[in-house]
């Protein structure tokens, strides 16, 4: 099976630039109106877009890959953290969705393994519950394959 890469979603992502960039244009014209202030009143939107330059930056180094028979789960923009769990050890694959992320079907997925107390959660991903399946059918497959 060919390798499969999962990142958050970039759906929220988007809204949250388009929103900050009419929030921006909106401070431009009123400070452009109604100058009163002083010239460092300028700088007010451009920090308004660095939200959500930071959220794409976190989504862009955050990933699980599901290569083989393993799944790893890496995170971190300067500090990089990376889980990898067996497939084989995989036992269940849960998918929470709030009313916004059911809207935009969006999920977290919560993955428990045998052995282990903690669960990896990935969070904000697109098609949540097609992607709990594929895992749970590659894990099935992995598991047969090693008897």
């Amino acid at each position: 099976m060919p390798d499969l890469t999962v990142r958050p979603t970039a759906k929220f992502l988007k809204a949250g630039a388009v929103l900050a960039g009419l929030v921006c244009l909106g401070l431009e014209i009123l400070i452009y109106t109604s100058w009163t202030g002083t010239p460092l009143l300028m700088l007010a939107p451009l920090l308004i877009l660095v939200w959500p330059a930071m959220r794409a930056m976190e989504r862009q180094f955050t990933r699980a890959v599901i290569s083989g028979d393993r799944l790893r789960y890496e995170s971190g923009i300067t500090s990089k953290s990376t889980r990898t769990i067996q497939l084989s050890k995989v036992q269940d694959v849960r998918v929470d969705q709030g009313m916004m992320q059911r809207i935009f079907n969006i999920g977290n997925i919560s993955i428990e393994t045998a052995g282990e107390s903690s669960r990896l959660s990935i969070p904000n991903v697109d098609n949540a519950q097609t992607l709990a399946d594929e895992i749970l059918d590659r894990a099935q497959h992995h598991g047969t394959a090693a008897l």
